[in-house]
């Protein structure tokens, strides 16, 4: 019905830009921008489609994997390698690429999965005082989306300091309000990530599953939801797979990384992600699963390792 309404929409925007300019196939402004839009509102709610016919048939199409450019941006590492490893062990998508870097990503046949919206986590959308370099930076954001068919752009809450949680909540949800708008347009969506406070980004405010929650639900675009990410949560409350079946609605995508210690996804560490990684298919879950682990040994065996421990077939 959703997908209807959409297509009901552009084809009466279609017919209002016919009888303004002429046919559309003209080679106007307004014309190409209304193929454009339609382009990009098809792609975004393509797979919503496929995940849905799926679900009808009782089926699972599974989800795919991804790896954090960040974590193996070594000077022992060469790029063409990296990607040519992660694309031979079955991932299909990276993220948080280099800019001089997302050509060389498409050329070896991976998409991009994810970047920032904006760069620094703790100047983030809880104060009004970032709001105006926020904005600056998400128009340039929005433009590189499009241009590389970037389907989620990652959003911070940014630091308390000094601010009460339900003060930030409220401004979070006053600029994710106006964002998710631009989104829209762009046919991306932004996930907050939820990071920890206790270890790796002390003072961040999005810093549990409740506050991620409440903000996305208020904020009530389908175009403004939530990035888990693991490692982070299981330092700050744990409970994984209970959080995942409560509230997978929410998460439009997922991290990985060993604890403690953010490395291998090995015996080294507590978290049992082959469960937590079914939990997650369960749920019909069909986006990425990131990698974004930052490896100790072989980087090869370890990426490896965690693409099959992760993988949703063996579920």
């Amino acid at each position: 019905a959703e997908i209807q309404d959409r297509a009901l929409r552009f084809s009466n925007r279609e017919n209002k830009a016919r009888r303004q300019n002429g046919l559309i196939c003209k080679r106007g402004k307004h014309g190409i921008d209304l193929i454009c839009q339609l382009l990009r509102e098809i792609r975004a709610y393509r797979k919503y489609w496929l995940a849905m016919r799926c679900q009808k048939k009782g089926t699972n199409m599974g989800f795919e994997q991804s790896v954090a450019w960040w974590c193996f941006d070594r000077q022992d590492i060469d790029a063409l390698d990296l990607l040519k490893t992660m694309k031979a062990c079955g991932y299909s998508a990276v993220e948080l690429a280099p800019a001089d870097k997302l050509q060389l990503v498409k050329d070896q046949g991976l998409n991009i999965a994810a970047d920032r919206l904006f760069e620094k986590i703790e100047e983030g959308v809880n104060n009004p005082r970032y709001w105006d370099d926020i904005k600056a930076q998400a128009e340039k954001s929005f433009k590189l989306a499009q241009q590389w068919d970037i389907p989620h752009l990652i959003v911070f809450s940014g630091s308390r300091g000094g601010m009460d949680d339900d003060t930030g909540a409220e401004n979070a949800i006053k600029l994710l309000e106006e964002l998710a708008a631009d989104a829209e347009s762009a046919g991306v969506m932004l996930i907050l990530e939820l990071l920890n406070s206790k270890v790796n980004h002390p003072d961040y405010m999005a810093d549990s599953t409740a506050w991620g929650v409440k903000v996305a639900a208020a904020v009530n675009s389908p175009h403004v939801r939530l990035l888990y990410d693991i490692y982070h949560m299981q330092v700050m409350e744990g409970d994984v797979i209970a959080t995942i079946r409560g509230n997978h609605q929410w998460f439009a995508h997922y991290h990985t990384a060993g604890v403690p210690g953010r490395h291998e996804l090995d015996q080294r560490q507590e978290l049992n992600y082959r469960p937590i990684c079914q939990a997650i298919a369960a749920t019909g879950y069909s986006g990425y699963v990131g990698q974004e682990f930052v490896p100790t040994g072989d980087w090869k065996a370890a990426l490896r390792q965690a693409y099959n421990i992760c993988q949703p077939s063996g579920t």
